[in-house]
């Protein structure tokens, strides 16, 4: 069934941080950082790939962005949903079912044998394709997968995830240098609010959280190793 009739986009990202809370797919820790696939530290860490092993949460979820994507594009706005190997695989899946639309995916790069090809589906020239994925960081992992989408003569100018960091400036002129704009439920200010809420976490280690959300670079440059 298609979504049409949802909280306002304030009230879908307050649900969506506290339902990543409650499945423990985030965490704080200031004191002994994570270290990100940058090698860079990181006083915050989310695991959107929890999602996919709660069902009342991801359909939850999955209806929430569905909904704004419609809400913010226009509900014939796309021919082709696609997925990001791997993890927007699953999200992409349960978009297109709500959607009514087609699914496929994206390679991270050619499989290497056969069509050699990166895009597995149908995808057609003149296709408007709405690129899923679980999470962002900067936006720049987008690009890639946006490109092969375009390299079939398709169009690709929309993704969406459940998750943005939302604290890299750059993010959003960036993608829309390249003809893309993001769509995201919540971001790390919105879990950190519901962090607040929740009242579960000390204020002095949610107010270290908030010094790094405000500046990530300074505060990367403080704390690395």
């Amino acid at each position: 069934m298609i979504p049409t009739s949802h909280p306002d986009n304030a009230a879908m990202a307050r649900i969506a941080a506290h339902m990543l809370w409650e499945i423990q797919a985030v965490d704080f820790k200031p004191d002994e950082p994570f270290t990100l696939s940058s090698g860079l530290p990181s006083p915050t860490y989310v695991d959107c790939r929890k999602l996919i092993s709660f069902p009342r949460i991801r359909s939850t979820l999955m209806d929430f962005l569905t909904c704004k994507v419609m809400r913010d594009v226009g509900f014939e706005a796309f021919d082709v949903v696609a997925g990001g190997e791997t993890a927007g695989i699953p999200f992409s899946a349960f978009m297109a079912e709500r959607m009514a639309l087609p699914m496929t995916y994206v390679r991270k790069k050619p499989k290497g044998y056969g069509r050699n090809a990166r895009i597995e589906g149908v995808m057609k020239e003149g296709d408007r394709v709405l690129l899923v994925e679980d999470m962002t960081t900067d936006g720049g992992s987008k690009l890639s997968f946006v490109e092969a989408i375009r390299d079939t003569g398709a169009t690709c100018g929309h993704t969406a995830v459940v998750f943005a960091y939302g604290i890299f400036p750059q993010m959003e002129p960036n993608l829309a240098k390249h003809g893309i704009k993001m769509h995201a439920l919540c971001t790390w200010w919105d879990v950190l609010a519901a962090a607040r809420e929740r009242a579960e976490l000390p204020e002095a280690k949610l107010d270290a959280v908030e010094s790094f959300l405000k500046d990530p670079i300074a505060w990367q440059e403080a704390h690395k190793s």
